[in-house]
């Protein structure tokens, strides 16, 4: 969930609101600061699962692996910060502020976040020139969902149970387990019926 900032900004005076603020981060979407509200103990589990992961596969490669730590550069209004975003671009190393050219990013699920990063932002992060594939992770059950551009058609592609799952932008795969590792569910009464 996001806390917007009433007053609109400049995109130089909305980096230096990060700069400032280095506890929180906030997302600039047209000339507004939406604060980036804080999630539960499985959807953190869950992204750093999913940074693990991908870290450990890309590792040597030319791709890196960024936390939701980094900004994305979504447009020339518009910047997000995912919750994982694998770029292979070289320019998108060192000290700069936001990625240029992610070509890989995940988000992970919440109820607060789930029908914006459905619609809103998969319509973003599809129109993005260098995004390749959009990984959707669900934090209450075992799920996971991928859109993946592919001869510039996006193909959607659904994985449950301990299912492997193919990232093509990056050329590996993992297990779903694996995000899921450590990840405690609550039991719901319906189950016991």
């Amino acid at each position: 969930m996001a806390i917007e900032h009433q007053r609109s900004m400049t995109v130089e005076e909305y980096f230096q609101v990060e700069d400032d603020n280095l506890d929180i981060r906030y997302e600039y979407i047209d000339g507004r600061v939406y604060a980036m509200a804080g999630g539960t103990a499985n959807h953190d589990t869950i992204k750093s699962n999913m940074q693990r992961i991908l870290w450990h596969l890309l590792r040597g490669s030319n791709c890196r692996v960024y936390s939701s730590d980094m900004k994305v550069y979504i447009s020339e209004t518009r910047y997000f910060h995912p919750d994982v975003t694998v770029t292979c671009d070289p320019r998108d190393r060192g000290t700069i502020q936001a990625i240029q050219a992610p070509r890989l990013v995940v988000e992970v699920l919440s109820p607060t976040t789930e029908l914006t990063d459905r619609t809103w932002k998969l319509k973003n992060y599809r129109a993005h020139p260098t995004i390749e594939e959009y990984v959707l992770v669900d934090s209450r059950s075992l799920k996971i969902e991928i859109y993946h551009k592919e001869n510039n058609k996006w193909i959607y592609d659904a994985y449950e149970n301990n299912e492997e799952i193919p990232l093509y932008s990056v050329g590996v795969s993992f297990s779903l387990a694996d995000a899921y590792t450590d990840v405690e569910f609550e039991e719901h009464a319906e189950d016991y019926r």
